[in-house]
């Protein structure tokens, strides 16, 4: 169906729900006309979240119908690559995020076959201690005879940064954060280059972006020194060596596999102001004059960030519009939050306001991999900036990229699918502010709005439904320990949450209580609907 007939079916249907929604309102003894919209709202919402949820574990059902019979885990690709597991594709983009899906939708799986997953590939893929290496499923070991490290330590950062910590960030504790730590800490003892710092995993900055965003988190979270230490080799290696990102680049990538060197530096410099004043006294010029070219020469007119820069020249080296603008972004706005430099705020805010130009923008030749990443970004800085315009954006491409999957639940048949999923729950997780069902059926619908200090909930269902309402804690705090819940790449950012000792007036059809909501919330209704309204 060509977009534009797919954009104009999608806001009938909503409409026509909004309306239903309002009518019958009509025949509800509500007192509040106000409680009226945000109800409406929030069942629109529901929807919504329930399609995307549907669709995550379809993906899940999609890939698991791929797997190696003989080791049970996924390929690369469907297309080439059939015969490998590697750690920089299926362990960081793909696998994670049919987990974080079985945790939402299918408990038992999540407790059976997901963790299975792991403690295979832990067997049979772990080459220099944990570090992972690509394996064969028909040689039935590896693909490659010798150790190379840098092959190594590439596939070990990004399974560690793009599948490992997002799903700790959500879980806390689990089999997955302790071959996380395993990972890191082997990559670090192996660590092969040498620096007047001290010894550093890698010259590629994609790498060394990527530790420098999982050390400044994970020395929160475990509170070892060692993870700190690491992390200002890596500062000192480009703010105050001779590697500095804006002096001494000819090529920056302001995309992905290059633009993670911006924000990990800002997520060091972020937790060494808490935890090494010093440090941030000396990175503070350097990173300033890296943000400051950055701005300077590497947008557009819309406030998007260029595929890549020259910055010593400031010539525009790739013209294209990163899809990946908001990971760029959510650095600036981390200094913005540290330090209240506004120009770094304004230029989120400029790149926001004109996101309503890149409509069904091409963003990666067609793939859903391209909205994945640029809805992400969106998402991530629309919790901290609320525009309305965004929102709708963020409505609209989310719609574009649904529509990329196939029947079968795969979406493309690469490793990229799994980015489908990732930003999916994301929109999902905004869409009921935090909140999940447990068990999670593919015909409840649960939509929530926050307005003020109330959340408004909507839960509708085919046939009766018993379980709880589980809802979000401050992550940032009570699993990452983090001293300020800064934007983070692929993080799942909070709405509502709820803390420990704290109390709310909930109503639920009417009738008032007062309860502690940090084990959830019990529900069971048998009539197709039921609102609820949490106040602080």
């Amino acid at each position: 169906m060509p977009f534009e007939n797919h954009l104009e079916k999608s806001k009938t249907r909503i409409l026509i729900l909004y309306l239903g929604i309002i009518c019958s309102f009509n025949v509800l003894s509500c007192s509040d006309a106000d409680h009226s919209v945000h109800f409406a709202a929030a069942e629109i919402n529901g929807a919504l979240a329930n399609e995307g949820f549907r669709r995550c574990q379809q993906f899940v059902h999609g890939w698991l119908a791929e797997a190696d019979p003989q080791t049970g885990l996924i390929p690369r690709n469907l297309h080439k690559d059939r015969d490998i597991w590697n750690a920089h594709d299926c362990g960081a983009d793909n696998y994670p995020f049919m987990v974080l899906t079985s945790a939402f939708t299918d408990t038992a799986l999540f407790h059976s076959r997901m963790p299975d997953m792991l403690h295979r590939e832990t067997e049979l893929t772990s080459r220099l201690g944990a570090i992972p290496d690509v394996y064969s499923f028909s040689k039935s070991a590896f693909v490659y005879e010798d150790i190379n490290l840098a092959r190594l330590m590439f596939g070990g950062s990004e399974y560690i940064k793009d599948g490992l910590l997002p799903l700790t960030e959500w879980l806390g504790p689990s089999p997955w954060s302790e071959r996380m730590l395993n990972i890191l800490d082997d990559m670090w003892r192996y660590a092969p280059i040498t620096t007047p710092a001290g010894r550093i995993v890698s010259t590629n900055v994609e790498v060394n972006g990527e530790m420098l965003q999982v050390l400044s988190r994970l020395y929160w979270m475990t509170g070892k020194e060692d993870y700190l230490d690491y992390a200002l080799r890596l500062g000192d290696y480009y703010l105050l060596g001779t590697h500095h990102p804006t002096r001494n680049f000819q090529n920056l990538r302001l995309r992905d596999h290059g633009c993670e060197i911006i924000s990990g530096l800002c997520e060091l410099y972020a937790t060494t102001r808490f935890a090494r004043p010093h440090k941030n006294a000396e990175y503070q010029k350097p990173l300033y004059e890296m943000l400051d070219r950055i701005l300077e020469i590497g947008r557009n007119e819309d406030g998007l960030f260029y595929n890549s820069v020259n910055p010593q020249t400031g010539e525009i080296l790739n013209s294209g519009i990163a899809d990946t603008w908001g990971y760029t972004f959510n650095g600036f706005y981390t200094i913005y939050v540290l330090d209240h430099i506004d120009r770094y705020r304004q230029a989120v805010l400029l790149g926001l306001a004109n996101l309503d130009k890149y409509m069904n923008f091409d963003w990666e030749h067609g793939s859903a991999d391209g909205y994945a990443d640029a809805v992400e970004s969106a998402i991530n800085l629309y919790n901290r900036e609320m525009q309305p315009d965004v929102a709708a954006w963020i409505d609209s491409e989310i719609q574009v990229m649904w529509q990329k999957q196939q029947d079968s639940g795969v979406i493309e048949g690469w490793h990229g699918d799994g980015n489908f999923a990732r930003t999916t729950i994301m929109y999902c997780l905004w869409k009921a502010q935090g909140l999940s069902l447990q068990p999670w059926r593919n015909d409840v619908q649960l939509g929530a709005v926050h307005n003020g200090n109330t959340l408004y909930i909507s839960l509708k269902a085919k046939k009766p439904w018993s379980g709880r309402l589980i809802f979000d804690r401050p992550r940032h705090k009570t699993i990452m320990k983090l001293p300020l819940d800064w934007p983070r790449i692929n993080q799942f950012p909070e709405w509502f949450t709820v803390q420990p000792q704290q109390t709310f007036q909930v109503v639920i059809n009417g009738e008032l209580t007062r309860r502690n909501l940090e084990d959830g919330l019990p529900v069971q209704f048998k009539s197709d609907k039921v609102y609820i309204i949490i106040k602080e």
